[in-house]
């Protein structure tokens, strides 16, 4: 879905020209004839649908910088760039103060409006991904923080916001790559656990011979290496909220344990003598066939049945293509700040061809995908030139191959004057000059006229000539550039009769 920009200008030619502009360089737009209906609809249910606004300074009744001063500072408002008129640049500098990210005089060229709205994006963007990983790192992600704007998402957002009001155990479901901790997260972050500690635990990852130290913690000499005594991660969670993930990698032995902390809330630490109580919020996350995994015996039927109270089916990503556009502009905008590239933005044929993709790895695949762009790209934009493995898996999208360079002809190192007696046998070297005048191509024959491979020898010879007559017969530099001594030179010139003609 492409973003939406807010035209807001009280001339009608004016709205329709910058309306037209707009759409060309791929954004939709929505367009307001004064300050009044601007401020009224950025106050409105649909201001979430505006990612932008440009906002004319100069308007009859409410002007810009009113609506700079109603707007500026309430959540969620989208960046602003204001319209000025050429001699009131300091009336536009005050409107930046105000809260204006931008400014452009009218009438601005699509070039450098284009610029303008990019940038407007991508700071914004880059801001966003701040708070929210400031958010993440606090435990109060909330479901208005994630990327989401697809249908496909929204019945996984109305269950994840019902989970969250109460502290029943979840089991988060789908593919690998989703982003399944993220909903996680995000319910945490909207319950009345939010900013307690989040604790993950990969249970697939976890040496099976390690799984009840660490998740339920040990005394200290209770086993061989127990030096000291360890908390486990559900003591970690304690008042907070425990996320485990890939649940059905969990052994046996281990269920038995999870089992009575879910039915008892407390666990029992390896080598304790007496159950430790704890108060958690259990969200699991799975990308098994957990049915599957009971009928095969791999899991038990009663923590199954214990986890899956209030169970979540996140999407694939190629079930919510909407989301694509958004959450590649979202990775561009941190990868770039990262790798220190001035990338704007994402070329139209690219973004077809990202939503023409079926995302196997789902969002993670693209997350790997558009760093990689970032780190090959050498323009202000991601091209499909940039998405090579993707274009292979898509039909009609074909990455531009850039042609080989010219080979370059060496220019001599050694463009001295010649030495004396060098005159004899410079002409006998294997220079040879096209008659077009074109540069000097240098070549030795290896076959004879006969078509027979010529003897080594001659070859040699051959070559000495060419390097003397190249370097002009400075014998340091033919010798040094031959790779052989001054000495081996000129014996090798006495045998092939190289040698300067006397006096």
């Amino acid at each position: 879905m492409a973003k939406r920009v807010l035209i807001v200008d009280d001339d009608p030619a004016q709205r329709r020209i910058l309306e037209e502009t707009i759409k060309r360089m791929g954004f939709e737009t929505k367009t307001s004839g004064s300050g009044e209906s601007a401020i009224e609809f950025l106050e409105g249910p649909e201001r979430a649908t505006i990612s932008l606004v440009l906002l004319d300074l100069v308007m009859p009744g409410i002007d810009g910088m009113a609506v700079l001063d109603r707007l500026v500072g309430k959540p969620g408002l989208p960046p602003i760039i204001v319209q000025t008129a050429h001699g009131s640049i300091e009336y536009a500098i005050n409107a930046m103060r105000a809260g204006a990210v931008d400014f452009v005089v009218k009438p601005a060229s699509p070039e450098r409006l284009e610029v303008s709205i990019k940038s407007a994006l991508k700071i914004e963007a880059l801001a966003d991904e701040i708070t929210r990983i400031k958010k993440r790192n606090e435990g109060t992600l909330t479901f208005d923080d994630l990327i989401i704007r697809g249908e496909a998402m929204q019945r996984v957002i109305t269950l994840g916001k019902r989970a969250a009001a109460s502290n029943i155990p979840v089991l988060i479901e789908g593919e690998s790559g989703v982003g399944k901790e993220l909903i996680a997260r995000a319910i945490q972050g909207e319950s009345e656990r939010a900013g307690k500690p989040f604790v993950t635990v990969n249970c697939g990852a976890i040496p099976e011979n390690l799984v009840e130290s660490i998740l339920f913690g040990h005394e200290k000499g209770s086993f061989t290496g127990a030096t000291d005594k360890r908390i486990g991660k559900f003591q970690e969670a304690d008042g907070g909220t425990l996320f485990l993930d890939e649940v059905g990698e969990l052994p046996l032995d281990a269920q038995v344990k999870l089992l009575r902390a879910l039915q008892e809330g407390e666990i029992d630490p390896v080598g304790s003598r007496k159950p430790v109580k704890v108060n958690f919020r259990l969200i699991s996350a799975t990308n098994r066939d957990m049915i599957q995994q009971v009928k095969d015996g791999k899991f038990r039927e009663d923590l199954y049945y214990r986890l899956n109270v209030f169970p979540i089916w996140v999407p694939p990503l190629k079930e919510r293509i909407d989301d694509v556009t958004e959450l590649a502009n979202h990775f561009l905008a941190r990868f770039a700040a990262e790798e220190g590239k001035r990338i704007i933005s994402i070329a139209p044929q690219a973004r077809q061809m990202l939503e023409a993709y079926a995302w196997p790895g789902n969002v993670r695949q693209l997350e790997n995908a558009v760093f990689r762009a970032v780190v090959l790209a050498d323009g202000a934009e991601l091209t499909i030139n940039e998405f090579p493995q993707i274009a292979a898996h898509c039909e009609g999208f074909d990455v531009a191959i850039p042609p080989a360079p010219a080979p370059t002809v060496k220019e001599p190192s050694y463009k001295g004057p010649a030495l004396l007696g060098a005159e004899a046998y410079v002409p006998q070297t294997m220079e040879v000059r096209p008659v077009d005048g074109s540069a000097t191509s240098l070549g030795i024959p290896a076959i004879t006229a006969d078509g027979d491979i010529r003897p080594l020898d001659e070859i040699e010879a051959d070559m000495i000539r060419l390097a003397l007559g190249r370097y002009r017969g400075h014998m340091t530099e033919v010798a040094k550039r031959l790779k052989i001594g001054r000495s081996t030179l000129y014996r090798k010139m006495q045998e092939y009769g190289l040698e300067p003609r006397a006096g």
